[in-house]
C-alpha cells in the first residue's frame, strides 16, 4: 500500500508539472515508479488514512483562526510602532504544549512565529520557548493562554 500511495502522488505532481501529453505521461509513469522504489526503501514513513479529514480540519478550521490571529497581531504591532511611547514588555516565556508529535510542535511553533511580536525559539520536549514584545500573563499558563491555546485547540484535534 505504501508503495502505491507513493506512485499515485509523485505521478500527480508529475502531470500536475509537465502536463498530459503521452510521451510526459510515460516518462512521469517511469521516474515515479524509480522513485517509488528508492523513498520507500530508504525513507521510513507511513500512510495516514485520515490524512484528507485532517486537511481539510486545517483548511476550514485552522486557517481561518490563524489568520484572525495574524491580523490582530499585526495591528497590535502598526498601534505600537506608530504610537509616541512604544508600549513594549519584552520577555523570554516558556509554553507547555500537549501536542505530543513533533510535526504538530513545529507547526505550532511556527504558526506562533508568523504571528507578528513573537519568536519561538526553542522546542525541548513539552516546552516550547517564546520571544514576545508584550509578556502579558505572570504565570505559564497565563502565557500559554495568551500565545498559543487558540492555535493549539485547534491543533491538537488534528495532530494527536
Amino acid at each position: 500500500m505504501k508503495y502505491i500511495a507513493t506512485f499515485i502522488v509523485l505521478f500527480s505532481v508529475y502531470l500536475l508539472l509537465a502536463g498530459f501529453a503521452l510521451e510526459e505521461m510515460i516518462l512521469g509513469a517511469l521516474i515515479s515508479v524509480l522513485l517509488t522504489v528508492i523513498l520507500a526503501k530508504f525513507v521510513d514513513y507511513q500512510i495516514d488514512f485520515l490524512l484528507p479529514v485532517k486537511l481539510v480540519k486545517f483548511l476550514v478550521i485552522y486557517l481561518p483562526v490563524f489568520i484572525w490571529k495574524l491580523v490582530i497581531a499585526n495591528l497590535d504591532i502598526a498601534k505600537r510602532v506608530l504610537s509616541p511611547k512604544i508600549p513594549l514588555n519584552p520577555g523570554i516565556v516558556k509554553i507547555k504544549t500537549d501536542l505530543k508529535g513533533d510535526f504538530g510542535k513545529l507547526v505550532l511553533a511556527n504558526s506562533i512565529t508568523l504571528t507578528p511580536g513573537t519568536l519561538s525559539i526553542d522546542i525541548v520536549d513539552d516546552y516550547i520557548y517564546v520571544h514576545t514584545v508584550d509578556v502579558k500573563g505572570k504565570t505559564e499558563e497565563e502565557n500559554q493562554k495568551e500565545i498559543s491555546e487558540s492555535f493549539e485547540n485547534i491543533l491538537g484535534g488534528i495532530f494527536k
